[in-house]
């Protein structure tokens, strides 16, 4: 039954890496494939302990599927319509001049967007919000598409396992029975421990295949960021130690990069500096918008507990399910940029609706692939495929720390969300841990390590990160590309799971 468990998650390898089909018509034939191996081999929607029938079964994953894609979708959308405004307004220009002048070497500018901006906004929001401003941003300062996509999702992943805020941290401890602090220093670990690999890919990324690699800026951007990372995860809890490492590392390699760096950057006139700095916030204006409006919403105890008090949700036939809280989620809130931004900037209505327009042509094929591949997700989960390929993991015996992170990074490729993974795998990680005598912290921090580095490879995000630059239809580029890094990491991971074991 492993075997046939796997079908699916092998099916969407095969035709995105193997005959590089588009997400939007690989998902269609793999989810098509995967209803009927439910059906026929795992007995969804027959088993006597269902309470549903086949129709009704597939009625419901369909339901969730298209709610769970619509939540990423209010994310993608406004997304892409601050990247069409920014082109449309001519903000993209001088933003780019303006890193520039920050820091004159065009690889550690990347790096200011594809590591600190990825992992700040990742810290701060979230649900890939991150992906979604960091990749057009780049393209914007002259990368090509497919590396800015490859860079912002590898410069994330560092940040995944904390999530907006510890949210996925949370839901280790909500049903685990520790605390978040117990856990978010053995989950920072393997990352502080490791994380530094992944800033190196992202310099030799935007360093393009034919120029020289300044290994030592990547590596001083991940200690940078790592350091206050670990520290804050260790003393203070899971909430804040994504944006801690953010801002602080910033500053300080802002500092070092201009040390290194070859030029130094062009001062503005003293006495148009002033007139210099307003039009750069400009340009800036949706960004510093959404900043703002993160922090606020959630750091400001009273404005989160009141947007969180709305909420949204549904029930079909006992089993299926969905929730959201409008106010709070981060398409509101990008919603909110794009069209203070436009005011700030004085688009034109012609620009707003421009950029509106495109962004929406662009989201058709994305909706379609993002249907198929969450409702391949939902049907593993609710036929038991995707708990029969965690329990066959569980059997590795000694060998098990290894292959622990294996088990958080599946449940994300899947389901595309390290939180997710963590409800599906915490208990099993528990129990694994408890029967082998090791300590379940350690293991629930592989768990959440795991959980963070799929992140890069799940279908779902590929597609909606895809989306933002105009890549729809060339996801399995982007899968080739995130892949073997992804593969490395976790051994990687694993490696350090088994040290901290013996």
């Amino acid at each position: 039954m492993t075997l046939l468990a796997a079908l699916p998650v092998l099916m969407v390898l095969v035709l995105m890496l193997g005959l590089r089909w588009p997400a939007a018509r690989a998902g269609v034939v793999a989810a098509v494939a995967t209803v009927v191996l439910a059906v026929t081999a795992f007995d969804f929607g027959r088993d006597a302990g269902d309470p549903f029938g086949v129709t009704e079964g597939l009625i419901g994953v369909v339901a969730e599927a298209g709610f769970i894609a619509l939540t990423i979708i209010a994310i993608i959308g406004p997304a892409l319509g601050i990247h069409h405004l920014q082109s449309a307004t001519g903000a993209t220009p001088m933003l780019d001049s303006a890193l520039r002048r920050l820091t004159p070497d065009p690889r550690a500018a990347a790096l200011l967007i594809a590591w600190f901006f990825a992992l700040f906004m990742e810290g701060a929001a979230g649900f890939g919000t991150s992906v979604a401003l960091a990749a057009p941003f780049l393209v914007a300062a002259g990368f090509a598409p497919v590396t800015a996509v490859v860079a912002a999702m590898l410069g994330h992943v560092v940040g995944v396992s904390f999530g907006a805020i510890g949210t996925p941290v949370a839901a280790q401890a909500a049903i685990s029975g520790l605390s978040g602090s117990e856990l978010a220093g053995p989950t920072a670990i393997y990352h502080a421990a490791i994380g530094w690999v992944l800033a190196l890919v992202v310099v030799r990324l935007v360093s393009g295949p034919d120029g020289p690699v300044p290994w030592r800026l990547g590596l001083a951007a991940g200690v940078a960021f790592l350091v206050p990372y670990a520290v804050v995860a260790q003393l203070v809890g899971p909430e804040l130690p994504t944006l801690a490492g953010a801002v602080l590392g910033t500053a300080g390699f802002v500092v070092v990069a201009n040390r290194w760096s070859p030029a130094t950057p062009d001062e503005p006139a003293p006495e148009r500096a002033g007139d210099e700095g307003r039009r750069v916030a400009v340009a800036a204006a949706p960004y510093l918008v959404l900043i703002v409006a993160v922090l606020l919403t959630r750091l400001v105890g009273p404005v989160e507990d009141a947007l969180r008090g709305v909420v949204v949700d549904w029930e079909l036939f006992g089993a299926f399910s969905g929730s959201v809280e409008p106010l709070y989620h981060p398409g509101l809130l990008l919603t909110v940029a794009f069209l203070l931004g436009a005011v700030v900037q004085r688009a034109s209505t012609g620009q707003v609706a421009g950029a509106i327009a495109d962004a929406t042509r662009q989201l058709v094929a994305v909706t379609v692939a993002l249907v198929s591949m969450v409702t391949i997700a939902r049907l593993m989960s609710q036929a038991g495929m995707t708990a029969d390929l965690a329990d066959a993991a569980a059997q590795a015996g000694s060998a098990w720390p290894l292959i622990s992170p294996v088990v958080g990074a599946l449940g994300t490729f899947v389901t595309g969300s390290a939180t997710a993974s963590n409800v599906l795998f915490t208990e099993l990680q528990v129990d694994t841990a408890t029967a082998r005598e090791l300590a379940v912290p350690t293991m629930l921090g592989a768990q959440g390590f795991g959980a963070a580095a799929g992140n890069a490879i799940a279908p779902h995000n590929i597609v909606a990160a895809a989306a933002t630059v105009g890549l729809g239809g060339r996801e399995s580029e982007i899968l080739r590309r995130t892949l073997p890094v992804t593969l490395a990491y976790l051994a990687l991971g694993g490696a350090v799971a088994f040290v901290l074991t013996r």
